[in-house]
């Protein structure tokens, strides 16, 4: 807990006090805030007071409680259209790239499809491609299990209660039971993998991309040629650099910030 005793500037003393406006307490009372940071009545006052002309803070003429301010709205329009996925995953995207030296795609649901939004294609002779705005159901390939299995169980249940799984290659897993253990093997592992499941002769790697509230946001995903695939030592070194950018880029959206 801070301690005024540790001679915060004001502007710091302003920023703990904003900080406490979270969902878990979304209104705060002076004394309640006094209390809780070890500021002074008067101190908490004076602060809540500016950043209400400033309308980072209101306050409800009957309860007397502050809540977090209306001007939020306006950085939030800011920070949905400047914080593309697109945009913020492509470094990651070259990263990847870069060190596996395979293709590499981001996918994401829409509707119920995966959808790839954007690729780097491996320089490699023999390599797998992925062009942009590619869709397969959300049941084959490691993307898409990958994006279906972080989905909130109540997506999961209508997606297959509104969708018929059938075959794309012999390896697609059909059986929805087989599909919910890989689902569960995916989370706990913390990737998919796949091998002919939607294409034969390409296997693939997903790991997933959460937003703030660690929510699934996207699948950064590999496309890699069977014949690479197989090779124990480039499968992992594989796996190890896709699911360190992803963390990454999972970071970069806001995960772990969603609490203070």
């Amino acid at each position: 807990m801070i301690q005024e005793t540790k001679k915060l500037t004001s502007i710091e003393k302003a920023l703990e006090i904003m900080l406490k406006f979270q969902d878990i307490k979304p209104s705060w009372g002076i004394r309640e805030l006094s209390t809780e940071l070890k500021f002074s009545p008067a101190t908490v006052q004076r602060i809540l007071q500016v950043l209400k002309s400033y309308e980072f803070i209101r306050q409800d003429v009957k309860t007397r409680q502050y809540f977090i301010g209306n001007i939020f709205y306006k950085f939030l329009e800011n920070l949905n259209s400047s914080n593309n996925l697109a945009r913020i995953g492509r470094r990651f995207m070259e990263e990847v790239a870069a060190a596996s030296l395979e293709t590499v795609h981001l996918n994401i649901i829409e509707g119920h499809l995966r959808i790839c939004i954007d690729t780097i294609e491996s320089h490699k002779v023999l390599k797998a491609g992925m062009t942009a705005g590619t869709q397969s159901p959300l049941y084959a390939g490691a993307s898409a299990k990958c994006l279906l299995a972080y989905s909130t169980e109540e997506f999961r249940n209508n997606y297959f209660k509104t969708t018929r799984i059938k075959p794309l290659t012999e390896k697609t897993i059909i059986d929805k039971d087989k599909l919910f253990k890989e689902f569960n093997k995916i989370k706990k592992q913390g990737y998919a993998i796949s091998l002919g499941e939607r294409t034969p002769g390409l296997g693939s790697l997903s790991a997933p991309v959460f937003d703030f509230k660690g929510q699934i946001l996207a699948g950064l995903s590999l496309a890699i040629p069977e014949i690479r695939f197989k090779q124990e030592d480039h499968l992992s070194n594989c796996i190890n650099i896709l699911t360190r950018a992803a963390k990454s880029f999972s970071t970069e959206m806001g995960l772990g910030t969603g609490k203070f």
